[in-house]
């Protein structure tokens, strides 16, 4: 079982009433606040990446749906040609030497990573959108069970992308397939080749697109008025040239931002939306 570092609700694959009370039993459920970096500093450069190879697919980590607090989830049946972008996390200390949902144990200092619906194991090349830092990881774990977090890093991975400091970062997320004619090259690339002048990259969330752009106003004006501010707008875009009307809030300034509007949206009963990094 595994946790959010940014004190969100625990995750865990539940596979059986059996098994999920003892992968609960691991790290408590709810809210943890005592998660963190290991107690002592690690020189994170001596840690290579992972290595793309082909294995066997995990026993227990790959049931075709599963449950978390209420929502279900579907196992992908294959990563092949996936590519997203989202917010990442991190966990540390907490869950070190406790069982993945792949039944492998935790390793903070090791460079893997949590997914929702990735098969277990695979391999993923994580980009830092904003510093151009790439690393190449293990997944081996579900998670994070968390509102727009598309991946959970190890430290070492968190550290390595610059993204311990802050806590959550901007990433890009694509699946590597082992054999592949780039796989090795990619995976005995530096960690390390970032650029020192940040890149500029938007956190949007997206209440909906549309092709009719007075179902995209209409919307617009209904989020402005409960929000009793002018914050959506809209982005009109050009897909298999049809022309859609999005309907955005910001770009935002951190995560934590996005977080709060959107339990402010769901509280005023706009439940879907989706992240958009651009």
């Amino acid at each position: 079982m595994t946790i959010l570092f940014d004190n969100q609700a625990t995750r865990t694959l539940l596979i059986t009433s059996m098994l999920a009370f003892a992968l609960i039993s691991c790290g408590g459920s709810g809210i943890s606040s005592h998660d963190g970096p290991p107690s002592r500093q690690v020189d994170v450069s001596n840690i290579p990446d992972a290595v793309p190879q082909q294995t066997q697919r995990s026993k227990y980590g790959n049931p075709k749906s599963y449950v978390v607090f209420g929502k279900r989830y579907y196992v992908m049946p294959s990563a092949n040609n996936y590519k997203e972008r989202g917010i990442a996390s991190w966990y540390g200390s907490k869950f070190h030497g406790k069982r993945t949902s792949s039944g492998e144990p935790y390793d903070m200092h090791a460079m893997t990573a949590a997914h929702k619906t990735l098969p277990l194991p695979t391999y993923v090349r994580v980009t830092n959108l904003k510093n151009g830092r790439q690393v190449i990881l293990k997944v081996n774990d579900r998670g994070p069970f968390h509102d727009n977090r598309v991946i959970d890093l190890s430290h070492t991975a968190a550290v390595k992308l610059g993204i311990k400091g802050t806590g959550t970062g901007l990433v890009e997320v694509e699946a590597i397939t082992p054999g592949q004619s780039d796989t090795s090259s990619a995976a005995t690339t530096p960690s390390y080749p970032a650029s020192n002048t940040p890149a500029t990259v938007g956190l949007y969330l997206q209440l909906g697109a549309f092709v009719s752009s007075q179902n995209a106003y209409q919307l617009k004006d209904k989020v402005n008025l409960a929000l009793s501010a002018s914050q959506a707008h809209i982005s009109k875009t050009l897909r298999d040239g049809q022309q859609f009307y999005r309907v955005r809030i910001g770009p935002f300034t951190n995560t934590e931002q996005a977080d709060n509007l959107v339990h402010t949206l769901k509280q005023k009963g706009f439940e879907k939306h989706r992240i958009v990094i651009e």
